[in-house]
């Protein structure tokens, strides 16, 4: 038996750079205390998130800082990684565009990368979208990601987990509900929803789910938090429910994923045969 501990992280994170460089070195020097191997950190953890998705009013009040690859950001942090595999969000430059993106990566620099693909409300109007899902080999195995508004779509994970994905880290910046809001985030209706998806996209697809969020308040927005591992049954492993902290949970990932398919196997009994070819056009258009 081999296993592996794997981690998600509720914190709060904004602009300042220094100060989120300070943030996940505690939190990569707590995972590591307690034998993490993966550690998956918010959606926008390098420069925030966006102050507000409001459409009908003023924008943000300002943007994420932009962020290249080969830069010495992304470099900072895989120095503080090491032999850790760290998953963390931050606004990806190319050329002139930016994307909300998450990169997968350790000491020796980064192994994937993945720009959100699905943009809520206003998002499209500072960010272009993704169009790629592809999993990548890790110290930990193969490895898919996934940001916020993503694991809303169940092609999307399962196109990850059809590329062989044994774990899918989704990080979020994942809001509670603007229009009918609970005074408990854990009452939030869009906490609940958070919740249901990570469960259902772990178990439709039997492989770990890793979810981290941020977790209090930036601008109009008020994070849910609840950063959490799933099991392949749908099973909710570690969570951090409404607070700060992380998540830890220890995994066999041979094992667990074997035993969810060892009777029901939801990957291999698919009917594509049956799928309609033009399956994203709804009937009624």
């Amino acid at each position: 038996m081999t296993i592996t501990h794997l981690a998600a992280a509720s914190a709060a994170f904004g602009r300042d750079l220094d100060e989120a460089y300070a943030q996940i070195a505690r939190l990569v020097a707590e995972a590591r205390s307690r034998d993490v191997r993966l550690l998956a950190l918010p959606e926008a953890t390098l420069g925030g998130y966006l102050s507000t998705l409001h459409t009908d009013g003023d924008g943000p009040d300002s943007l994420p800082p932009i962020i290249d690859l080969d830069g010495p950001e992304l470099r900072r942090v895989a120095e503080i990684a090491g032999d850790m595999t760290l998953v963390l969000g931050f606004c990806e430059a190319d050329g002139g565009t930016r994307y909300n993106s998450a990169a997968a990566l350790t000491g020796d620099g980064v192994i994937g990368v993945h720009r959100k693909v699905h943009q809520p409300l206003g998002e499209n109007l500072y960010y272009e979208a993704g169009d790629v899902y592809q999993t990548f080999e890790t110290p930990i195995g193969r490895l898919g990601m996934l940001i916020c508004y993503d694991k809303a779509f169940p092609e999307a994970a399962r196109a990850l987990a059809l590329d062989g994905a044994q774990v899918v880290a989704c990080i979020s910046a994942w809001p509670s509900s603007r229009t009918a809001g609970a005074a408990d985030i854990a009452e939030d209706r869009w906490t609940k929803r958070f919740n249901l998806f990570d469960q259902a996209r772990a178990l439709e697809n039997q492989i770990v789910w890793v979810a981290a969020n941020q977790v209090g308040t930036f601008g109009s927005m008020r994070f849910v938090a609840n950063a959490k591992v799933v099991g392949p049954g749908g099973d909710v492993l570690a969570t951090t429910g409404a607070d700060a902290g992380l998540a830890i949970a220890g995994v066999d990932l041979d094992e667990a994923l074997g035993t969810a398919r060892r009777a029901m196997f939801h990957l291999r009994d698919r009917r594509p045969d049956t799928y309609p070819v033009h399956a994203g056009v709804p009937a009624h258009a």
